[in-house]
Formats: structure tokens, C-alpha cells, sequence
């Protein structure tokens, strides 16, 4: 018989109570890939939008959600060098990570950091692949400047704050409670400011602008954070929870110099990943093991209960990372 794991898909595109509990035929190493006994998965925001039907998975990845992931490596694939079976990993996935056992690229795995378990593991790698990716490979942050990072309690602002500050950056954030601004500050924003009760632009435009947004809003966010750059500054996009878009006058774009880019990281191809996977390695993974910076943990959920893991992101309640608890 064909060997059967739990695993929980989107049986049709809609809210949380749609994520269900099935049984799936374990997947197979293709070439260059790794099978992986999954212990924790994280929980991210691309994860609802793909069961809301918005964010259609890439060509032969798993059609279940989950982007991230920690266990031990159970199968290998043809053409694979430098993992075995047994070895304790996080990766980055094409998918999948809500079910027992999953498939990925080797180059997309890293290991466990020091003195880490896997719970938190398994909260590193889809946000640490975009944070540093679009903060500081493609916005190219230095230290001595001015970064803002909207929501800056959610995974990724928490990971940009901690990051940022750690290489230098004067750091920014908005929030939208004064608990979660208190956590930003906890974590080394030099300000968070509420956005319920301030005007960031305002704020930002007294320090003398930001030369480096990261931002995961949209919609009308877009112009206001031109307003807030400072000249030669950088927008990155890396997210529209309020939409894609928007009305803007590029005038003040080109006479100040600025510079607006964005990216997502699922439809990239493999060897962009493993080359992110490499200077994570060598930058960030030794402060990870020392304990420079870690990831914030919300709350875990059991795989059965992954609507609710879902529901909580989606109400915004949470500070840090979501994850479910596999094994």
C-alpha cells in the first residue's frame, strides 16, 4: 500500500474554515530535491492568500499551503551533496508545508541554528529569505541610514527591526496598537509609531525622510511613503493588503531621485533562492546562533487546527510568527 501522511488542504478558495484535514500519498525526491518529516510549519500571509484563491501556486509545486518548515531530512533525491538522511533542517518550500512530510530543493535548506529548537526553526526561513532579500540585497540598506518598516509587529517587521538595526540602520516602524509598538521598540526601532493615532509621514519627514522603505501595505500607502523618502531614497514592495494600486505623480519620483522596486519570493526561480540561502548562511545564521536576533513567537496551533492559525493571522491580533506544530 501506498504510504498515507495527514496533511491539510484547501478543499475551495475561501476563509479559514475551508483549510482541511485530509490524508495525501507521501510526495517523492525528484533531482536536487530533499524529503522532510516536518516537526513545525510556519504560518505566513501568502499561505491565505493562496487559499482565498489570489496567489495560485508555481508549476509542479504542491498545491497545499506552507512556505516554511523544520524537521529532519527523511529521503534524497538523485544529485544531492552535502545533506543526508537524519540531518536536522529549516528550509524554504515551493509549497506543502501543511502535511507531514514534504519536498524541496537541498540548496533551499539550512540548518538548525545553535541552541534553537525547531519550533522556532521553522519560523526563519520564508521571512529571513525576504527580509534579507528585499531590505538588503535589493534595497540595498547600509548602516548609518534611515529604514521604516511597516508592520513591524507581524513576522517580517519584526525580522527587518532586528536585522536593520543589528547592521547599523536608524530604525522605524509603524504599528497599529501601543502594545505592538512597544514590542518594535523592545526589539530596536528607535521609534514605532502608531499609526492609529500618528502620521508616519510626518514622523519620518522630521527625521529627515527614509532612505529606505520596506513596506507590505499598498494602495494608499504608496504615496505617502514617496512622501516620506527622503531624496535618493528606496521604496520596496514586497506585499498589497490594501491593494496593487493606486494613483501616483512620478514627478516627484524623478526629480528627487527616487527609486520604487519590489519582488516576491515564491515565483523566483531555484537558483535565486540558493543564492539568498547562501548569504543567509554567512551573514545572518551566525547571529541567529548567538542569539543576536530570533524570531518572535505568536502562538502554535496542532496541524487539525490550521483554520485557526489562519483566523488569528488574518485578525491581526498577533506579534511575531504563527506556526502549527506537525509532528
Amino acid at each position: 500500500m501506498t504510504a498515507k501522511m495527514r496533511a491539510v488542504e484547501i478543499a475551495q478558495p475561501g476563509g479559514p474554515e475551508v483549510l482541511t484535514l485530509v490524508e495525501r500519498p507521501l510526495p517523492e525526491p525528484g533531482h536536487g530535491q530533499v524529503r522532510l518529516k516536518l516537526a513545525y510549519a510556519g504560518v505566513n500571509r501568502p499561505d491565505a492568500l493562496q487559499r482565498a484563491g489570489a496567489y495560485a501556486p508555481p508549476p509542479n509545486a504542491s498545491d497545499l499551503p506552507g512556505l516554511e518548515g523544520a524537521g529532519v531530512v527523511d529521503a534524497v533525491g538523485t544529485g544531492v551533496a552535502g545533506l543526508a538522511v537524519g540531518d536536522e533542517v529549516c528550509a524554504l518550500l515551493p509549497g506543502g508545508g501543511y502535511a507531514e512530510y514534504v519536498v524541496t530543493p537541498a540548496a533551499h535548506c539550512l540548518p538548525i541554528p545553535d541552541g534553537m529548537d525547531m519550533r522556532a526553526a521553522a519560523c526563519l526561513p520564508e521571512t529571513y529569505f525576504t527580509v534579507w532579500s528585499n531590505v538588503f540585497m535589493r534595497g540595498g540598506l547600509k548602516g548609518g541610514e534611515t529604514f521604516l518598516v511597516h508592520g513591524g509587529s507581524s513576522g517580517i517587521g519584526t525580522t527587518a527591526i532586528q536585522l536593520a538595526a543589528h547592521f547599523g540602520a536608524q530604525v522605524f516602524a509603524t504599528a497599529g496598537s501601543d502594545e505592538k509598538c512597544a514590542a518594535c521598540v523592545k526589539l530596536g526601532a528607535e521609534q514605532a509609531i502608531n499609526y492609529r493615532e500618528a502620521d508616519f509621514v510626518e514622523v519620518i519627514r522630521a527625521e529627515g525622510g527614509a532612505d529606505l522603505i520596506l513596506d507590505m501595505v499598498g494602495g494608499p500607502y504608496i504615496p505617502r511613503n514617496i512622501k516620506a523618502l527622503a531624496d535618493d531614497g528606496r521604496l520596496v514592495q514586497i506585499a498589497f493588503l490594501q491593494g496593487p494600486k493606486v494613483e501616483l505623480n512620478f514627478a516627484q519620483v524623478m526629480t528627487r531621485r527616487l527609486t520604487i522596486t519590489g519582488s516576491t519570493l515564491r515565483p523566483q526561480s531555484d537558483t535565486a533562492k540558493a543564492l539568498i540561502a547562501r548569504q543567509l548562511l554567512a551573514e545572518v545564521w551566525p547571529l541567529l546562533s548567538d542569539g543576536t536576533v530570533a524570531p518572535v513567537l505568536d502562538q502554535v496551533f496542532d496541524l487539525a487546527d490550521a483554520s485557526a492559525a489562519h483566523a488569528r493571522m488574518e485578525s491581526s491580533a498577533h506579534i511575531g510568527k504563527i506556526c502549527l506544530k506537525i509532528a
